[in-house]
């Protein structure tokens, strides 16, 4: 297939381009400078000139907390505008396979764990990333609508926490996991024996290796429709997507403690917020179709401190 992969640059969109050419695809790619998805007209001859079989939707605007409360209007803005040109231009030039990449943020704030997919419109959801969420909501709406009303085949994945190689290291608006790596790499390097980390250690978190959701990705795309239908709603056709178990953060610390070479003391400051007590997805859906990950989470993390070494610690040193 000549596959569209929006996003490539991302960690998840390249993990997904390389699978995809790893099998023998063809990938089209663009980069921001090249084509900017916010704009219709933009996308719309992009389309037209690209004769794609398949599109693989993994652009977003993202940030963290700060991002979020800080630029609402363009978080909800940029994504619902994202979605809706590259839905709706791969419907008008008749590419009937797309794959839509959400997030776990579209379930409500106070929801049942594990998440399952019948959870989404039951609730208030997180106030800081709300319009982000909506954004990611609404992506699943369109692919859904578009299906009901023009028989395409749109998809829509929604990932848990993903990690690995290609993530966001910087120390002030990383992930957990990254930013962990990270502290734990320099205390290693400058002789720190002490790390602190905010919060009692006790929140439970689900990690899932990006190699692990591009397969998962993929393997959705490629589900025939028959068995993708058989297991989904026409209005509840999501999946989630995730590792199925979680640890806490006490357990994550020490294991990138432990793949970093760390022997020092690791200190729980239970004074600093601890965010949500737990986040773990139900993939019993995607289970029931034949997928479950490979990538065991210590090995996982292996994989991502040599690649932080290799390319980000390098880098730094050049």
């Amino acid at each position: 297939m000549r596959v569209y992969v929006a996003g490539h640059r991302g960690m998840v969109g390249g993990a997904i381009s390389r699978k995809l050419a790893e099998r023998g695809d063809e990938v089209v790619t663009r980069t921001h400078a090249q084509l900017d998805l916010t704009d219709q007209a933009a996308v719309r001859n992009f389309f037209a000139s690209e004769k794609v079989d398949a599109v693989v939707l993994a652009a977003a605007k993202v940030g963290g907390i700060h991002a979020n409360n800080t630029y609402p209007a363009q978080f909800i803005y940029e994504n619902m505008m994202i979605e809706a040109n590259v839905v709706h231009q791969a419907y008008a030039v008749g590419v009937t396979k797309l794959l839509f990449l959400g997030s776990s943020c579209i379930y409500p704030r106070a929801v049942a764990q594990p998440m399952r997919e019948d959870a989404l419109l039951t609730g208030v959801l997180e106030p800081t990333n709300e319009p982000y969420a909506i954004a990611k909501i609404a992506g699943i709406k369109l692919c859904e609508s578009y299906n009901r009303q023009y028989g395409t085949d749109y998809r829509s994945v929604m990932p848990t926490n993903l990690y690995g190689p290609g993530d966001n290291f910087h120390l002030e608006n990383s992930h957990v996991m990254p930013a962990l790596i990270r502290r734990f790499h320099e205390s290693v390097r400058d002789g720190i024996d002490t790390v602190a980390i905010w919060g009692s250690g006790t929140p439970m978190r689900e990690f899932l290796h990006v190699d692990d959701m591009a397969d998962a990705s993929i393997f959705v795309l490629d589900l025939p429709s028959a068995q993708y239908e058989a297991n989904t709603q026409p209005m509840l056709s999501h999946i989630n997507v995730g590792y199925g178990e979680d640890v806490s953060i006490a357990e994550l610390a020490h294991l990138v403690a432990k793949v970093t070479g760390f022997t020092g003391e690791i200190v729980f400051d239970a004074s600093k917020p601890d965010g949500t007590m737990r986040k773990l997805m139900d993939s019993s859906r995607l289970n029931a179709m034949g997928w479950r990950p490979s990538v065991a989470l210590e090995e996982g993390i292996a994989e991502t401190y040599q690649w932080f070494c290799a390319n980000v610690v390098q880098a730094a040193e050049v």
